[in-house]
C-alpha cells in the first residue's frame, strides 16, 4: 500500500480536491483508504489547559529545588 501525504480543505458540496499530480498517479477505480485529520479552532488551547492542570496536580512543594538548580547560573 502507497501513502501520500497532502492537504486540502472541504468544498461546499462536501468533497475533497486531490491534487492534479497524484490524481495522475491513481488509476481510476483504485480502492482507496482515507484518514481525514484536522485540529478544530480553540481545541488545541483546551488540550493544553487540561494537561498543565494535571502535570500541576501532581506538582509538589518538594520539586521546587530544581526550578531553584535552573535558576542558579553558578550551579551550571
Amino acid at each position: 500500500m502507497k501513502a501520500v501525504e497532502f492537504e486540502s480543505s472541504i468544498t461546499t458540496q462536501g468533497t475533497i480536491t486531490l491534487p492534479p499530480e497524484l490524481t495522475a498517479e491513481i488509476p481510476v477505480g483504485e480502492q482507496l483508504r482515507v484518514v481525514v485529520m484536522w485540529e478544530p479552532s480553540g481545541s488545541d488551547s483546551a488540550w493544553r489547559s487540561a494537561g498543565r492542570r494535571r502535570f500541576e496536580a501532581a506538582y509538589c512543594p518538594e520539586d521546587a529545588v530544581y526550578e531553584q538548580l535552573i535558576d542558579d547560573a553558578s550551579a551550571r
